[in-house]
């Protein structure tokens, strides 16, 4: 199928994704992963006031550079006519919103509101998706890239009203997923049992380390729902970024980051020998 053109909408693809995220083919626009579609969104509605709730990741940042950036509770109290940018949960802390404390929100407020739910399928949260016929105005984001383990492909949706998506899709280049990625993406959704072990594989490793990490005083870390662990330092983030980095250990350091407060580092939750070998280290730096 490579030495032909894929189609600019794929059809089977979105029925697919329909079906395993609870709505119509018609309110997903398909895209070369989230991050392509949050800047291709920046960019359509770059006339737009924006407020953003922090943490957020750069990719979030980087695209809105303009937006407010606040916490979620300052959100409700937010004109009208902002575009309220959130994630289901935290892409940084991992932390989720309670499903009716978000539910009540969407409805109370009548902003266009775009939540990235890009981990949820980690969490023990419902989508919002239920909302939908509710929030002329509400939008998703998804993906399969983290829940099945495919990053390299890129592969994201944007859920919203069909109306709004078809002239998206419009004014965007064509081809926005290749055919590759498409395969991939059907053959995970159609093994449901990969995607079960990919949950409890996550959920028993997090709660795994959730166990061990106070062995190491040196951390405060946030308890998550997502694939990864924030954790806060005294001082030293970058340079224990840095050895753990000569040692093919990867922690992101995200001191600075809008809404988070000191020196922090954000790893993820990986198989078991990952996990050992990450716990290792940690012990080894702050404890000798």
């Amino acid at each position: 199928r490579v030495i032909v053109y894929p189609e600019r909408s794929p059809k089977a693809l979105k029925e697919a994704l329909a079906g395993a995220w609870g709505v119509r083919a018609e309110q997903i626009l398909l895209g070369k992963g989230v991050t392509e579609i949050v800047y291709f969104l920046a960019r359509e509605w770059e006339r737009e006031p924006v407020a953003l709730a922090v943490p957020a990741p750069p990719e979030f940042l980087y695209a809105y550079p303009y937006a407010q950036r606040v916490c979620w509770a300052e959100l409700k109290r937010w004109p009208r006519e902002n575009l309220l940018v959130v994630a289901q949960p935290n892409q940084v802390t991992g932390q989720t919103i309670p499903f009716e404390r978000l539910r009540n929100w969407l409805l109370e407020s009548r902003n266009p509101v775009l939540i990235d739910e890009s981990f949820l399928d980690f969490t023990d949260q419902p989508s919002a998706a239920t909302l939908l016929e509710l929030r002329p105005n509400l939008f998703l984001l998804r993906t399969l890239s983290a829940f099945y383990g495919i990053p390299g492909l890129r592969l994201g949706a944007l859920i919203g009203p069909p109306g709004v998506l078809e002239k998206l899709e419009e004014r965007r280049a064509p081809w926005g997923v290749d055919v590759i990625a498409e395969a991939a993406a059907l053959a995970c959704l159609a093994d449901a049992d990969h995607g079960e072990r990919s949950r409890r594989l996550i959920c028993e490793e997090r709660a795994w380390l959730w166990s061990q990490l106070p062995s190491i005083p040196a951390l405060t870390v946030l308890r998550s729902q997502a694939n990864y662990y924030l954790a806060y330092l005294a001082s030293g983030a970058a340079e224990l970024c840095e050895w753990c980095y000569r040692r093919k250990v990867i922690l992101r350091n995200t001191t600075g980051w809008p809404g988070i407060e000191g020196e922090a580092v954000r790893f993820a939750i990986r198989r078991r020998p990952e996990n050992e070998r990450l716990l290792g280290l940690l012990r080894e730096y702050f404890c000798g």
